[in-house]
């Protein structure tokens, strides 16, 4: 994928981050952080093995995969293959949304 997919997913995390969040308590904004994926983006933009920091990423953030699915700029990220390959390579099951 080109280098402007790259800024536009980063863009879409600095927008989701800041809208997905909104209404939640403090607590719940610092557990649903989109922010905290951007170590899973070449996994999900170009298919590469996920590192150990997206597993741990995947893990920790597994609670809000569906709230980001359901969010219109982040769902075709979340939603697509690479990224649900990425989640069966780090061993994270994906919630049912």
């Amino acid at each position: 994928m080109k280098p402007c997919a790259v800024l536009f997913l980063a863009a879409v995390l600095a927008a989701s981050g800041s809208g997905a969040v909104r209404g939640a308590s403090r607590a719940a904004r610092s557990e649903c952080d989109p922010w905290a994926l951007r170590p899973c983006v070449p996994v999900i933009l170009w298919s590469a093995p996920p590192s150990g920091a997206c597993c741990a990423r995947l893990r920790e953030q597994r609670r809000c995969l569906c709230r980001y699915a359901r969010d219109p700029d982040l769902g075709r990220y979340i939603n697509s293959r690479s990224s649900k390959e990425a989640a069966a390579a780090c061993r994270v099951r994906v919630p049912t949304c």
